[in-house]
């Protein structure tokens, strides 16, 4: 018997050709996208979980408030990590890292900028599984002045893997690093993915005493069944004790005056979905987007079995015959039932290879949009094969069902003596689908235009600086002529100017500390402020305006204690309208005695140097040396033309080192990686999703021609025109997609208010938005079903009324 089944579903489905390949095609279609987007989200949940503890790993936090500002950091200060394990029996172990800003190497003349440097503890290979192919695996960071690279960097530098006992030469310090570990690449599915790892040793701060800087991201594996709760309380409770002890802190003022410093944690496999801390290791992401593709897969999927549906329930005048007649002959119903299921389970079949094999050819194109290393390898296949049968059986019995009950419920006499449309049942359930299918669409779609809208704003929103045509070369942190190579930029004709300093605004540089209006440091006169050093060309090359005041001058030696602060932290000081010559003091040693006293020259304009999901916070710029960047702003755009007069003039200055550089504008968006790939994504996947309920809604418009097939004659004997009957056809399938409108509208407002919530600088969802996606929801639905009713309306009548 099941063998008969399977032979029937085979003819019938080759019988109707063209519904099958509509069948399978829209089927494979949703279920391509549907395995993609579980790829990405595989990949999303398992961030850091290859370590063997995952789950006993936790990174300490700080929250801070002081001086008027509350920021959420993502360091700590350099003794906690001992004290912790030293005083909490809880503490299995700990270790610490801290990136490295603009590192380089030497690789025999040249020297090449790196930016997956980190300084490390010794513990860092207690804590995690990052396993070692060459070297003293725990002792490998135990020594100053030593190195742990991965397989990647030890080929690059050395064309080999087994290079410990090797050095290599660190151009920051000048000095040689003693190769002392190689270990397996770390996986790309880890919130940090350093290729040097230095030993922490070779830091000064590495032993610091001091409580009050925080500068070191810090770890803890805790033993097992402990409970993560009281560990954060009993850390946050030491740390309180240790705060409170530093010279001249005064606890009572400090908690008087509303600040705080807290401690807290967050569970290791949290942190690339879940954290959104300053002084991040890595860019994270957010599970927000794990939930809205989730969402948007199982939308689709979802599409796709309706068109199943509704695509099987058309053929059903065409089936009612066949239905008939084999239950005269004596076939029972469920002999019927099996035949449809195993239609469908055969259609799904087909449809799931074909999408298995879309999803693998267009991985590598996912990859790009997404900004993903995605591959087929044995772990993937380990869950992608269960996951494809699971998905033949459940998508073929639920997609099957509806049409095997339905068709196989008609009555013989009935659909026997044509009466076809008395045995039709179920027409709300089949609106139902089709309101479900729009409604989908309709959201998805909102959600494309607010997405787009959001990021068209990020594009031209006034930041209070100029991005355009600014090139930044990186690697002049210790160059000696850094200055004279300036210089010399600027006299390239078309050069309009040019700044040293490593803080720029699409940079990842912060020097976070406190200024203070009086000589005498306390929590209520201080402001927690960006300090950032630059030299007098830096405002002129970002195109930054100012309020009040005047720029630097390198002809007045008192602006060496001068500083231009941006309006925010001219409001946090409480100067007023006239700040200028107004005082504050700055402890650049974090020492009393050290204590300077600067005067305010100047007031810039507020600039977004921070992603626009935050608010702007204090800036305060000094005169300093700082080389770390050089930034050439030029005009026109020839830029290849300026680069290579760039590099001519940087080869003559430095020879031996290699030219390396990027645009602003790519740096800034960078920054919004994660926003421009979603918004990719979503437009892809709506369109797509519109295509496939476009499909289902071609079935519908087939069925109902199907059923009012000699209704459309007799009105057309009698006069009437194919406009007002393609019109009759389209009125009720127009007001179902207006119905799906009605219920997606609010819905999407909802989710699209709460996403755009996560920036502080956004456009509102306008009305506009949502008429958008209502009108182009009724104009292609209305596209899909007019096919249909043109063509039943232009048929002959003849041809339908000559069996009456």
């Amino acid at each position: 018997m099941f063998k008969n089944n399977l032979k029937l579903a085979f003819r019938s489905l080759l019988k109707n050709k063209g519904f099958t390949i509509i069948n399978i095609l829209g089927l494979a279609m949703g279920l391509s996208i549907c395995l993609l987007i579980v790829f990405f989200v595989v990949d999303e949940l398992s961030y850091d979980r290859y370590n063997a503890n995952a789950g006993r790993i936790y990174r300490i936090n700080t929250d801070i408030k002081f001086g008027g500002n509350a920021s959420s950091y993502a360091v700590t200060p350099p003794p906690l990590a001992q004290a912790l394990k030293a005083q909490l029996p809880e503490v299995a172990q700990t270790t610490r890292l801290i990136a490295a800003v603009d590192s380089r190497f030497k690789k025999g003349n040249d020297d090449i900028i790196e930016s997956k440097v980190a300084y490390a503890d010794s513990t860092l290979f207690d804590v995690f599984t990052l396993p070692m192919l060459y070297g003293a695996g725990q002792k490998a960071l135990a020594q100053p002045n030593t190195i742990v690279l991965t397989e990647r960097a030890a080929k690059k530098y050395f064309n080999t893997a087994d290079v410990v006992g090797r050095s290599l030469t660190f151009v920051n310090i000048n000095s040689a690093l003693k190769i002392t570990g190689v270990i397996k690449n770390i996986p790309s599915q880890s919130h940090f993915n350093f290729d040097f790892l230095i030993s922490a040793l070779s830091l000064p701060s590495s032993q610091s005493k001091a409580w009050n800087s925080f500068s070191y991201t810090t770890y803890t594996l805790l033993k097992p069944n402990t409970n993560a709760a009281a560990f954060e309380k009993n850390a946050a409770h030491l740390f309180d004790g240790y705060f409170a002890q530093q010279p001249g802190f005064n606890a009572a003022g400090f908690k008087k005056s509303g600040s705080y410093v807290r401690l807290n944690i967050t569970p290791l496999t949290d942190i690339h979905l879940k954290s959104n801390r300053q002084y991040e290791l890595g860019a994270n992401s957010s599970v927000t987007y794990v939930y809205i593709f989730s969402a948007i897969a199982l939308f689709i999927l979802v599409i796709a079995c309706i068109n199943f549906m509704n695509l099987s329930t058309a053929r059903s005048a065409n089936r009612a015959r066949e239905v008939g007649v084999r239950k005269v002959l004596g076939s029972a119903r469920k002999g019927l039932i099996a035949q449809f299921l195993a239609e469908s389970l055969m259609v799904t079949l087909a449809s799931t290879l074909i999408a298995a094999t879309v999803a693998i050819i267009l991985l590598p194109t996912f990859n790009q949009l997404a900004g993903k290393e995605l591959s087929i390898n044995l772990q993937t296949i380990g869950w992608m094969l269960p996951s494809l049968l699971i998905i033949i059986i459940v998508v073929g019995i639920l997609a099957g069902a509806y049409p095997a009950f339905y068709l196989s419920a008609f009555q013989p006499i009935t659909v026997l003596k044509g009466k076809l449309s008395a045995g039709f049942k179920g027409s709300a359930f089949r609106n139902f689908l089709v309101v479900l299918q729009f409604a989908v669409s309709i959201f998805l779609v909102i959600g494309t235009i607010v997405i787009y809208n959001q990021l068209q704003y990020i594009q031209h929103k006034d930041l209070g600086y100029n991005r355009d045509r600014v090139l930044v070369i990186k690697n002049t942190v210790g160059l000696s002529h850094a200055k004279l190579l300036k210089q010399q930029l600027k006299q390239i004709p078309g050069v309009s100017d040019a700044s040293l300093s490593g803080f720029l605004p699409t940079g990842s540089l912060r020097q976070p500390n406190s200024v203070f209006t009086s000589r005498v440091p306390t929590s209520r006169n201080a402001v927690f402020s960006e300090i950032w050093p630059v030299d007098e060309d830096y405002l002129s090359t970002m195109s930054m305006e100012l309020s009040a005041g005047r720029n630097f001058s390198n002809q007045m030696s008192t602006d060496s204690l001068a500083v231009i602060v941006n309006q925010t932290a001219l409001r946090m000081l409480g100067y007023g309208k006239d700040p200028l010559n107004k005082t504050l003091f700055y402890v650049p040693e974090g020492n009393d005695e050290h204590i300077k006293e600067y005067h305010i020259i100047g007031v810039v304009k507020d600039f977004n140097f921070s992603s626009l999901r935050d608010n702007i916070t204090p800036v305060v710029m000094m005169l300093g040396n700082d080389n770390r960047a050089l930034s050439v702003k030029f005009a026109g755009n020839d830029a290849n033309r300026y680069i290579k007069q760039i590099e001519t003039k940087w080869n003559a200055v430095s020879p031996n080192q290699r030219f390396e550089y990027s645009f602003m504008g790519d740096d800034f968006n960078s920054a919004y990686g994660t926003e421009q790939r979603t918004g990719r994504l979503f437009m892809i996947f709506t369109t797509l999703a519109i295509i496939i309920a476009s499909l289902g809604l071609f079935s519908l418009a087939a069925y109902a021609a199907e059923q009012r097939n000699k209704e459309i004659g007799i009105r057309k004997v009698l006069g009437a025109s194919v406009g007002a009957i393609v019109g009759m056809l389209s009125k009720n399938f127009i007001k179902l997609v207006i119905i799906a409108f009605l219920i997606a509208a609010p819905l999407a407002w909802l989710a699209m208010h709460k996403w755009l919530e996560g920036f502080a600088y956004r456009q509102n969802i306008q009305w506009w938005m949502l008429a958008l996606a209502g009108l182009g929801s009724v104009v292609i639905a209305f596209a899909t079903i007019s096919a249909q009713s043109f063509k039943a309306a232009s048929a002959n009548p003849a041809i339908s009324l000559k069996s009456e």
